[in-house]
């Protein structure tokens, strides 16, 4: 069945929209990937309560506006595809970044053990990060689809929030769960942290991401409007022969 959104007439090749999507959401996941071993720390203001999120949380959270913006404007189908292919090439990204470190460094080099030590992500973080990447980016293109059999066109505030809310905490609960627990109590990699760590690290990922699905709302709607008036009035162009 076609897709209830696909473009009412095929483009010679892709177009700037669907270039800048996919680019918007490649650049987030790599600089997630290099970026999820730094754990941060935000003092609340008025309580004085500390958010504790790992450092890929606003990085990763775009990946989800750029999928949810790519799967309204182009369909299911072309949305998993782009989810699928990107995870495929964060074995890429692993691959470039350990072949680096392991390459033998120059006198003028910078240390080669600081680098290995600020790129190279640990086997728990990348065993929790791909798995967590690869279940919620699924679930968050079924889910947005899902709602968009029922609401048509209409109601893209609601697929854009439902799907996003409901896949960060399956991509926060396994990240953290395995980064910071599973892999290091079975590969003996890097610390075991407790039951009250590993909440603060889901809760505070959580809640920035969950505001960040409520506030990009708006962008998401900026994006798929323009986009699609730009694509309709190309449509309308007549082909000079």
């Amino acid at each position: 069945m076609t897709e209830p959104n696909s473009p009412s007439q095929p483009h010679a090749g892709p177009t700037v929209a669907q270039v800048a999507l996919i680019g918007l959401f490649v650049t987030a996941l790599v600089t997630a990937q290099l970026t999820a071993s730094k754990v941060l720390a935000f003092s609340l203001p008025i309580t004085g309560a500390e958010l504790v999120l790992p450092g890929a949380a606003l990085a990763y959270a775009l990946t989800f506006l750029a999928s949810d913006c790519y799967a309204e404007l182009y369909g299911r189908r072309a949305a998993q595809i782009v989810v699928n292919v990107a995870f495929a090439m964060n074995f890429v990204v692993l691959l470039l970044v350990w072949s680096t470190i392991a390459a033998p460094a120059a006198e003028t080099s910078i240390d080669p053990g600081m680098f290995a030590d600020v790129l190279g992500a640990s086997t728990n973080i990348v065993l929790g990060s791909l798995l967590a990447y690869v279940v919620s980016q699924n679930w968050d293109v079924i889910v947005f689809h899902r709602i968009r059999d029922y609401t048509g066109r209409e109601k893209l505030w609601l697929r854009n929030v439902a799907s996003t809310a409901s896949s960060q905490a399956i991509d926060t609960v396994i990240f953290v769960a395995i980064a910071f627990s599973l892999a290091p109590a079975l590969l003996g990699v890097g610390p075991v942290l407790g039951v009250g760590e590993l909440l603060a690290l889901m809760i505070g990922q959580y809640l920035l991401k969950l505001a960040i699905a409520v506030v990009d709302t708006p962008i998401v709607y900026a994006v798929v409007s323009v986009v699609r008036s730009r694509e309709s009035t190309a449509d309308d162009e007549p082909t000079v022969a």
